[in-house]
């Protein structure tokens, strides 16, 4: 009987807590505190981007809530949820009102106070959100739920990847600096969507070398969808680079990736010997015992001869010769899966340079896709 009394009251009180669809939740979240109240793992694994965790249970405590409610109640799952979610109301108050000051002092968002908006979340918008947003308004926070959760944040994620978007793909040979353009185009206003960067890895064998650890192929997609809509509800083109499908551990989406080999490549005309040296200054500072691994990793494609020369070579620290081999390999991949992409052989923009420098190429790339 106590607890039908309690989960009445607990509904009774969410009915004056607004639950917003997903477009009102994300277009809130830029000015609000977002909370994910999932376990610690769930939210390791994949989140919405921006999101603070704040988690109702550990792991071991929501193992021990979905084991009760499988094996014996529901009631005794609630029972056993209240008993750990009751020593932590305070902790959470105050982790929350932190989280509000910390926005209060954020630059453009300095006018926010405690009615700072607070988005509460947890995986289908269920007892875990509505028992920390029933807690939060209690104590005076301007507090509103996702209807449906982080569940429905997914289905808003992979809607993402067929929206009437249109983009500009920036190619060119490896060593021709693509990802320092991209960087200028973004820096200079334009939209820009760097794949590498949310995918912490540079594309090649070499691409995780001195680069965070990868997301999760889930935390991709969401770091990737979130991007799109930025763009997406300004209608603006959207510069990418010219990558694989695959970019190390990541795969590209397929509904987005078959928008992109349809999408015109501006290509990078670089001679061999400038992206070469570029490479030597970009990679030659990097640890050999990695580099040997990126090598013989890629040696059934390589070759084996390819592969000892290359290797040999590095070994000698003439870093140079190494990756004059291995530029030619990279050089015949790129443009076999150039040529590849359905579509595509029509609506290849050349930019013929003679130089790596940044500023030289942004400005002739500029030209031909504006002029």
């Amino acid at each position: 009987m106590l607890v039908s009394s309690t989960l009445l009251l607990l509904y009774l009180l969410l009915m004056a807590i607004t639950r917003l669809d997903i477009d009102a939740f994300m277009q809130l979240a830029p000015q609000a505190v977002v909370l994910d109240v999932r376990s610690p793992a769930e939210y390791n694994h994949a989140h919405i981007p921006g999101a603070i965790s704040l988690p109702l249970f550990s792991d071991e405590e929501r193992k021990v809530v979905g084991t009760a409610y499988k094996q014996q109640s529901r009631e005794m799952a609630i029972k056993i949820g209240l008993d750990f979610f009751g020593p932590k109301m305070r902790g959470i108050v105050e982790q929350t009102e932190a989280l509000c000051a910390e926005k209060k002092s954020g630059g453009e968002n300095s006018t926010i106070n405690i009615k700072t908006p607070v988005l509460v979340h947890c995986w289908r918008g269920g007892m875990r959100s509505g028992g920390i947003a029933w807690l939060l308004d209690l104590y005076g926070f301007n507090v509103f739920t996702l209807a449906g959760g982080y569940k429905r944040f997914r289905n808003f994620v992979l809607a993402s990847y067929t929206l009437p978007v249109s983009y500009n793909i920036l190619g060119g040979y490896t060593g021709s600096g693509k990802t320092k353009v991209l960087h200028e185009l973004s820096q200079k206003g334009n939209p820009v969507i760097d794949l590498e960067g949310l995918a912490n890895h540079k594309g090649s064998a070499f691409g995780a070398i001195g680069q965070p650890q990868c997301p999760t192929q889930e935390m991709f997609e969401n770091l990737l969808a979130t991007n799109i809509r930025k763009f997406a509800e300004n209608k603006m083109q959207i510069w990418i680079e010219d990558e694989s499908q695959r970019i190390g551990p990541i795969n590209l989406p397929p509904p987005f990736w078959n928008i992109l080999k349809q999408s015109p490549v501006y290509f990078l005309d670089i001679p061999f010997e400038k992206r070469l040296s570029q490479l030597e200054c970009e990679y030659g500072k990097l640890e050999k015992e990695k580099m040997v691994n990126a090598i013989i990793r890629i040696q059934k494609r390589l070759g084996g001869l390819e592969t000892k020369t290359a290797i040999n070579f590095l070994l000698e620290d003439n870093v140079k010769e190494c990756f004059r081999i291995l530029l030619k390999y990279y050089d015949k991949l790129y443009l076999k899966g150039l040529n590849n992409k359905d579509g595509q052989a029509t609506k290849i923009i050349k930019i013929e340079s003679d130089s790596t420098d940044t500023g030289v190429n942004l400005d002739k790339l500029l030209k031909k896709a504006f002029f």
